[in-house]
């Protein structure tokens, strides 16, 4: 990885703390989500990412893009090609989330199951 350099982050207290600002930059339902996917494969398009979040609506998953671009995580590529073409990739940072991303696939796989109804679901 090339871009060592710390994204700034600010947290609510006097004292700050790594664990609220990377939940800050990763609080958001969806963000975790994108990055699996861009760490799956990369680039993607906007469409594929739909395709592959198929909960999600075009709308937040447009928001949720543009806030990991101002974050850092995320680069938006746009090709000059006719129609236009918008390919999202990983910046390093969003790169070195990657074994967080895989403990978190990993403890869904052995702590979580498909629930029978929402009325049985812990979320």
């Amino acid at each position: 990885m090339t871009d060592q350099n710390p994204l700034p982050t600010w947290c609510t207290d006097d004292h700050w703390c790594p664990m609220e600002a990377a939940a800050t930059v990763l609080g958001r339902k969806w963000h975790p989500v994108i990055v699996y996917h861009l760490l799956e494969e990369q680039p993607l398009r906007f469409s594929e990412l739909e395709d592959r979040m198929h909960t999600v609506s075009g709308k937040v998953l447009s928001e949720s893009l543009e806030d990991l671009e101002e974050k850092g995580l995320v680069n938006r590529m746009v090709a000059d090609d006719r129609p236009v073409k918008v390919e999202y990739r990983l910046t390093d940072h969003g790169e070195r989330l990657e074994p967080v991303i895989r403990e978190l696939t990993q403890w869904g796989e052995q702590c979580l199951e498909a629930a029978d109804s929402p009325t049985e679901s812990v979320v």
